[in-house]
């Protein structure tokens, strides 16, 4: 069984050499028993090795301050209450990937096709691989309030587009995550291509038997619709 730290490591190689990490942006995380190995503040995902990885507490509070959260290790990517949200609302998530790729970024600026998918069934595998989606306003990188609101959504999913910013998803290992990632991005590259035109969409018994055949979650309703702007 390979160590998940490596694993890390691994993806971060393969999400620069895609050209889905541009410069230091973006980071990964995995959750090993109570202890969340996360990718530290301003380094470049083709970088990371496994002993240079910040630690923190899996089970700290998502507005925990990092002095309480954090470990060991060098300091950690300021996106780090947006892991633990992810990794508190669904037990199963063992890794967490975060990118600024391009396509899911300029989408993340769109409005949302449903209150429960910012995008919408397009094509099988955004289905099987990613599900719904959901749009969480804009906030600043790093905001717990954001974080929180993320964790406390009342319906499940795997993926999210921060609004402005970019995609987040989580899965029961790092293969799943980063699958799911490149999945949202050329999902999200094959809607700007179809640009404002009025594509067929997977019908709803369609999208639901491949969310129930491959164990993903789907039970958007259509029509954009935004998540509400926080008070």
């Amino acid at each position: 069984m390979s160590d998940p730290r490596t694993d890390l490591v691994e993806a971060g190689r393969a999400l620069t050499a895609a050209g889905l990490s541009p410069g230091s942006s973006g980071n990964l995380s995995v959750r090993v028993g109570n202890r969340l190995y996360l990718t530290p503040t301003g380094t470049r995902l083709d970088d990371l090795t496994e002993d240079g990885l910040a630690v923190l507490d899996a089970d700290a509070p998502v507005a925990a301050p990092l002095a309480a959260a954090h470990l060991s290790g060098p300091r950690p990517s300021k996106e780090f209450p947006l892991h633990l949200a992810l990794y508190h609302r669904d037990p199963e998530a063992t890794a967490v990937v975060h990118l600024h790729s391009a396509h899911a970024a300029a989408y993340s600026c769109l409005p949302a096709w449903s209150e429960r998918s910012a995008v919408p069934p397009l094509t099988p595998y955004f289905v099987m691989r990613v599900g719904q989606t959901p749009l969480v306003p804009y906030a600043a990188p790093g905001d717990v309030p954001q974080a929180e609101r993320l964790g406390e959504l009342d319906f499940p999913f795997r993926a999210a587009l921060l609004q402005n910013h970019g995609p987040v998803t989580s899965g029961p290992d790092m293969a799943a995550a980063v699958d799911a990632a490149v999945e949202l991005e050329e999902t999200s590259r094959l809607l700007l291509l179809l640009g404002g035109r009025d594509p067929r969409l997977l019908t709803a018994a369609e999208a639901g038997h491949l969310a129930e055949r491959y164990g993903s979650h789907w039970d958007a309703h259509p029509g954009a619709v935004t998540l509400p702007a926080p008070a």
